[in-house]
């Protein structure tokens, strides 16, 4: 059943999920048979039926996500790499996050920064603290 509701686009696959279900809603195929096809849930379809009907193709666009912008360019995340691969501070043996993170104020790169925001750039590089 799920065959024959999957059409494809120019490029071989659907763009977006939800450019699919609005069509085959509209030509009258269940909710559950379009989340069945499209591996989403039902609650999802029905969510942008119902965001269709009240905003038209508005609803297809992207929203904004909640969430916080990061504090740090790419350009601020590569000098705290290379602050974190430098040597360590005067009476030091290694760089600890949290010196990490107060060098990353003391340089100016952001008001305030966290150790666990200089973890998470780490661990994305793949890099250790010593």
């Amino acid at each position: 059943m799920a065959a024959g509701l999957y059409g494809v686009g120019g490029r071989g696959r659907w763009q977006r999920p939800f450019d699919f279900p609005i069509p085959k809603a509209a030509a009258g195929v269940e909710d559950s048979a379009i989340a069945a096809a499209l591996s989403v849930g039902r609650t999802t379809v029905e969510r942008t039926r119902r965001r269709f009907v009240e905003e038209g193709l508005g609803a297809l666009e992207e929203r904004p996500r909640p969430g916080t912008w990061p504090k740090l360019d790419a350009k601020a995340q590569a000098r705290l790499i290379a602050e974190a691969c430098s040597a360590a501070p005067e009476g030091r043996q290694r760089w600890t996050l949290q010196l990490l993170a107060d060098r990353v104020v003391a340089l100016g790169l952001a008001a305030s920064y966290s150790y666990e925001s200089v973890r998470r750039v780490l661990k994305k590089q793949s890099l250790s603290r010593g």
